[in-house]
């Protein structure tokens, strides 16, 4: 990160000075310079292809390593446990690196796209990743999951209009929680 200022402060900016951005992100603050930015372009895509390749790399490896962990268990519970652990684990990687590749190909390439897309990429890449975590690690705990199918079963029944009938019967069957009666 040390070189980015630099290399913005050497660059002119001639009339605009508002990046269409929720915040300061430095490829956005390039489009405003009035003059060539070729450098400033390539060391970003290198930095970003080192920094993403190198992650990508460590993360396989590991990956390698545990997946052969997991498959000389003995037991097939403890594989299934295990590589439940381990998709967790992807989501929320991928939940992370996906916007992030998205947004920087973005920037550096589509020239046409309209501010309003990569202001909606770059607060994907900011609010997804925590927004999601608790969602891909709470779904293996059995009594979030079952909520939850149970909140998704109900919107899908309300939307096909036959709700007050499906409400009914599912507050009835859903009126304890945890031995409790709930009025």
């Amino acid at each position: 990160m040390l070189p980015l200022p630099f290399l913005l402060k050497r660059l002119p900016f001639c009339s605009a000075n508002v990046i269409h951005h929720s915040y300061c992100e430095h490829m956005a603050v390039v489009k405003l310079a009035c003059a060539d930015t070729t450098f400033n372009n390539i060391y970003g895509i290198v930095v970003a292809l080192f920094i993403v390749g190198l992650d990508l790399f460590f993360i396989i490896c590991s990956y390698v390593l545990i997946l052969r962990a997991v498959f000389q268990l003995a037991s097939t519970e403890a594989r299934t446990k295990a590589l439940g652990t381990c998709a967790s684990h992807i989501c929320a990687i991928l939940s992370f690196y996906i916007p992030v590749v998205l947004s920087s190909v973005v920037h550096r390439f589509g020239k046409n796209v309209p501010n309003h897309i990569h202001i909606l990429l770059a607060n994907v890449y900011l609010m997804l990743p925590p927004l999601i975590n608790p969602i891909v690690y709470g779904v293996k705990t059995k009594q979030i999951r079952t909520r939850v199918k149970s909140v998704f079963s109900i919107h899908f029944i309300c939307s096909t209009n036959v709700c007050s009938d499906m409400r009914k019967d599912h507050s009835k069957q859903h009126s304890h929680w945890n031995g409790r009666h709930i009025n």
